[in-house]
């Protein structure tokens, strides 16, 4: 069993920074990837970024490219996600995840999910 916390969100302007973790604990596998998900109010849960295992595959929505950066820590078992240039339309619950084997866009593919953090983009 695998367990995720996420912290790091809170209220924040528009043009400014925020670092999201996401500590793991329990038993993984060798192979798997971990990704950033976000949910806003009335909208689907969506892919934000995902990593695989070694770190050498990285995925980015659109609208995130050049603004977010992500990273796994293998030894600590810690995720991050490095918000730069926010935006009021980042504004969402943040999620991290985790499956076995290779990422994936699709949330339906992730085994576990942390409770989620709060973040807030104001204009």
């Amino acid at each position: 069993q695998v367990q995720l916390a996420e912290s790091g969100g809170r209220l924040v302007q528009a043009g400014g920074s925020l670092r999201l973790s996401c500590a793991a604990s329990g038993r993984t596998f060798s192979t798997y990837a971990m990704g950033w998900f976000r949910q806003a109010p009335g909208k689907e849960r969506e892919v934000v970024a995902a990593i695989n295992w070694s770190g050498d595959t990285t995925y980015y929505r659109d609208s995130v490219k050049g603004r977010f950066s992500i990273s796994l820590d293998n030894i600590k078992n810690t995720l991050a996600l490095q918000m730069n240039s926010l935006k009021p339309e980042d504004t969402a619950v943040y999620y991290c995840a985790l499956k076995y084997g290779d990422w994936s866009p699709t949330y339906l593919r992730y085994d576990y999910w942390g409770q989620g953090t709060q973040v807030t983009v104001s204009s």
